[in-house]
């Protein structure tokens, strides 16, 4: 598929910025060096612009200091370069020793990391050393990346220990860098007493150097009223569905069912509802040329949520369909990039999706952590033994509105389940996600006005990352992580488990790595300990991203399943407690405070 996607947010993607720093005394010394940091940064840049890319597709783009950088006026013109080239993170090399707090990057914003190349002709350690020491007293945290093996002064290659740690950096600055400036739009407030539909805005502002943007769900009805949507698009979409997605099971009793003529009327309404929803997020110019010019702005909002229950939901169509589309990789115009939609206007959770979406560019499961099923417990209710990597007992990952249809499992990488970024799926992948989706008729007893929910099962054999992030009055926002996989269960055992609950929502069967230890002692204690009623669910193991991430963003991680050695975060973290390292996180978090006052 093609990449070339104009980005839907207002403001240049952060790019990233290599700093080449050099032994500044000349005579010979800086001269003999200028061609070996110019090619280690060069090097690095074409690493990563040949590894990573935005959500939008795009290759990330690299700017380059003007000159080696070997004193403060160097670093203040390279300083100056970033502010106009739009950079947002910040990456120093050297293969050398050069002056520490003369050189070092001073932008208390930008995330930043330096590799000292591991050579034994010049001292790039010691720099290394020297300069976080000085990134340290001065407040900066910064990222520390050295190589495990010596290596040749002319060595061109990026060994894969630092090649892991480059990219873990990046990934993570990019994606701090990209959610500042950008809005998370609310539309309604607060769902079913749900805590984490309480918005707040200072965590917003003070940790994602983000906006929040309200706008009452009235505003929907408003636009479909007075048809302010586009007219084309809708009737295009409401072919597609007709097409595309098949009326599931109504599991309503016969007196609650509704008519057809009432049921074509819900799937009108609930396709004008995912137009005005993503039109609220980030806009429809088409909306100008209709002569709504204020409407077709938008809101900036790389994130939002609608409450839905019960304000809306006692008397319109539930926001389940538009959430589950919108949160897809692909609808009417094909496939394209998903937006992050939080159920219930759960914002916290919307993070967590957004979180885990910026650093895979991926399309995220929202899901409550429904039920945690003991292989006794699935014994007793289905004569089943749950074996492999089920035996320990699974997690009943089932939203009660709606899932992204990635979730399916029905892309591929390598021959095994996977969900992909928009650019590599396929048509056929897209259509196979929606061949595995039905779309039930919404339970009466919960959705008063209909509507129609997504229903699927995720296949087994994915590896996931499932994260939460939660506030807490005196810490402050808090993440929690757990990585595993999804699992098959029998076809039989399934549908007895599933018509305990609600048999209309997507369900992924999750089981957590168990490492044996606190919350992962087994499966139950990471049910146990997580701390509240929704998931984000990311496909990959990304939890050492998410870990580096939140330390830039100055937010603790109470508990993860990662292992030591794959945990990256700034340097001066193991100067608050190295043999403690989780006590360390939240004290490091707490003295340097949110990234944005």
């Amino acid at each position: 598929m093609s990449s070339n996607v104009k980005s839907p947010w207002i403001g240049r993607l952060p790019k990233i910025g290599i700093r080449p720093v050099i032994d500044g005394r000349r005579r010979g010394v800086r001269e003999s060096l200028e061609d070996q940091v110019t090619a280690m940064a060069r090097n690095a840049a074409e690493f990563l612009t040949a590894n990573l890319r935005h959500p939008t597709g795009e290759p990330v783009q690299c700017v380059l200091a003007d000159t080696c950088i070997g004193g403060v006026a160097e670093a203040a013109a390279c300083a100056d370069k970033f502010a106009r080239e739009g950079v947002g993170v910040s990456l120093t090399v050297t293969p050398c020793w050069c002056y520490g707090s003369e050189t070092m990057d001073m932008d208390p914003l930008m995330p930043k990391a330096v590799w000292g190349f591991n050579s034994t002709e010049r001292p790039g350690a010691v720099y290394l050393a020297a300069v976080l020491a000085a990134h340290n007293q001065k407040g900066l945290p910064a990222f520390g990346i050295y190589g495990r093996d010596v290596q040749d002064s002319g060595d061109t290659n990026i060994p894969d220990d630092v090649q892991e740690k480059l990219l873990r950096f990046v990934r993570a600055g990019l994606a701090a860098a990209t959610l500042r400036g950008k809005s998370y739009l609310s539309v309604g407030g607060v769902s079913m007493g749900i805590s984490g539909s309480i918005v707040d805005q200072p965590f917003f502002e003070h940790y994602l150097g983000m906006r929040v943007e309200c706008v009452d769900m009235s505003e929907l009805t408003r636009r479909i009223n007075e048809e302010i949507y586009d007219p084309d698009e809708f009737e295009r979409a409401l072919l597609w569905v007709h097409v595309n997605c098949k009326e599931g099971k109504d599991y309503n009793p016969p007196a609650a069912r509704k008519t057809a003529e009432v049921k074509a009327e819900d799937w009108r309404t609930v396709v004008k509802m995912t137009l005005i929803l993503r039109d609220l997020m980030i806009g429809n110019p088409r909306l100008d040329a209709l002569g709504y010019g204020e409407e077709a702005l938008g809101h900036n909002a790389i994130a939002g949520g609608f409450q839905g229950q019960r304000a809306w939901t006692d008397h319109s169509p539930n926001g389940d369909f538009s959430e589950a589309i919108l949160t897809s990789s692909f609808d009417w115009n094909g496939v394209r990039m998903p937006y992050m939609v939080a159920t219930e206007n759960d914002c916290l959770n919307g993070v967590g999706m957004l979180l885990g979406y910026l650093l895979t560019n991926t399309a995220q499961i929202f899901a409550d952590v429904r039920t945690y099923w003991s292989p006794d417990a699935v014994k007793r209710v289905t004569g089943h033994t749950l074996s492999g990597l089920a035996a320990g007992g699974i997690i009943h990952l089932i939203n009660s509105g709606a899932a992204t249809l990635d979730g399916t499992g029905e892309q591929s990488r390598d021959g095994m389940p996977a969900m992909k970024p928009f650019w590599e799926i396929s048509e056929a992948e897209a259509e196979r996600c929606l061949d595995a989706t039905t779309w039930p008729a919404a339970i009466s007893e919960y959705f008063r006005g209909g509507g129609y929910s997504s229903c699927y099962l995720s296949r087994g054999g994915m590896p996931m990352t499932m994260s939460r992030l939660s506030l807490v009055k005196g810490l402050g926002p808090v993440l929690q992580i757990a990585e595993g996989f999804s699992v098959d269960v029998p076809a039989d055992v399934h549908k007895i488990l599933n018509e305990r609950t609600n048999p209309t929502w997507p369900t992924t069967w999750f089981v957590p790595n168990v490492t044996g230890e606190g919350p992962f002692t087994d499966v139950y204690s990471v049910m146990a300990n997580w701390s509240a009623n929704h998931g984000a669910i990311s496909y990959g193991h990304i939890g050492a991203d998410l870990i580096a991430l939140a330390s830039i963003l100055r937010i603790p991680v109470a508990m993860h399943n990662v292992p030591a050695e794959k945990v990256f975060r700034p340097s001066t973290w193991s100067l608050f407690g190295a043999l403690e390292p989780q006590a360390a996180d939240y004290r490091a978090c707490a003295n340097f405070g949110p990234l944005y006052g």
